[in-house]
């Protein structure tokens, strides 16, 4: 048995072997034979273009991860209702939960498929490393290459086959001590970004948040108890994977974070300021300068008044209406052609006849 499961794993290596191999020369020869890099630092540099390949190859997947992680964080409160409803009955408990995560297309385990695509990879790398340390060939490396590679110097006298428990100098443990620290303190603040900004109050409690916290404490430890027996080209690796990994998960908190958490809020947040900004920048609209309203005219209806209150004349108090002055009779009148007595033509006055 055990050597039916040793041949499977070799079956599996084998072509991890050349694939890691092979990435390696093709940036070693950009490197030192395009860009005239010394040996140690081409090797160094092709390690973390190594690193790049693989990491964008595994975006999909990590952008699955990233929906699955999240339809978890969400599926947490229905959980706890079913923790509730099925907590005596363990089996039926289990039923609902996968029925649940089945109803919704959640996989559980899909959080942890980078990871596990990742560690072959990574005993590909160590192992190629390893043997490199010990003047094994592996994959495409021939032996001249691999003598380059473990006695080429990165600076000074520190190698990338030098551990922090084989290395003959203080340089090199330095470096090795560095670079353990930098991959522990990447892995938990990777996980810690995680929960505190783009998890909700309620994935905070129950199952899910212990293995979040175990997570969160357990695998540093972890990487910092291995990591001082793994070469420096392996830490150099493992260091950069760390990085890319807290900067992709930055972005997508930044810019695509789970509803109802704190990095939500924020982002929320950050477009108000935003729009203020713009808004501010453009200044206030000009307003229209109106010309004032005309008074209003109240208009009054005439009272309704009989026939005969419109005959009678107009009221005391009221000028009387204008009236045409008669004219002059004696203008307008034709001369008289009878013949008149006087001086003036006046006709003289009778005298009354005598008594």
């Amino acid at each position: 048995m055990i050597d039916f499961l040793l041949s499977v794993g070799h079956a599996i290596m084998t072509p991890l072997y050349y694939l890691t191999s092979g990435i390696l020369l093709i940036w070693h020869g950009l490197f030192h034979g395009l860009l005239s890099i010394p040996e140690g630092a081409s090797w160094a540099l092709s390690i973390i273009g190594l690193t790049l390949v693989i990491r964008i190859a595994l975006i999909p997947l990590f952008v699955k991860q990233i929906k699955n992680s999240r339809n978890m964080q969400l599926l947490q409160p229905k959980v706890k209702e079913l923790q509730k409803k099925y907590g005596h009955d363990r089996e039926r408990l289990t039923q609902e939960t996968m029925k649940l995560y089945k109803e919704t297309g959640t996989n559980p385990l899909a959080s942890c498929f980078p990871l596990l695509l990742q560690m072959p990879i990574f005993l590909a790398l160590f192992r190629t490393l390893n043997n490199a340390a010990h003047d094994n060939a592996v994959g495409f490396l021939t032996h001249a290459q691999v003598t380059s590679l473990k006695n080429s110097p990165i600076f000074g006298s520190v190698y990338l086959s030098d551990s922090f428990t084989n290395a003959t100098n203080w340089q090199a443990k330095v470096v090795a001590a560095v670079l353990v620290v930098l991959m522990t303190a990447t892995t938990f603040t990777t996980q810690r970004q995680l929960m505190r900004k783009n998890m909700p109050d309620s994935a905070l409690t129950g199952q899910y948040a212990q293995q979040q916290k175990m997570l969160l404490y357990v695998l540093p430890v972890v990487f910092a108890v291995g990591g001082i027996a793994f070469p420096i080209g392996v830490l150099l690796y493992w260091t950069t994977s760390n990085v890319w990994t807290m900067g992709q998960q930055f972005y997508v908190i930044r810019n695509n974070p789970t509803p109802g958490t704190p990095a939500f809020y924020a982002k929320e947040q950050r477009e108000k300021d935003r729009q203020k900004v713009v808004t501010s920048t453009e200044g206030p609209p000009t307003p229209l300068v109106d010309s004032p309203p005309a008074p209003a005219v109240e208009r009054r209806q005439p009272k309704k008044q009989s026939r005969e209150q419109r005959k009678k004349p107009a009221a005391k108090g009221k000028p009387p209406p204008a009236t045409v002055p008669p004219e002059d009779s004696s203008a307008t009148k034709p001369p008289s052609s009878k013949p008149t007595d006087g001086p003036e033509g006046k006709r003289p006055r009778k005298k009354p006849p005598a008594a």
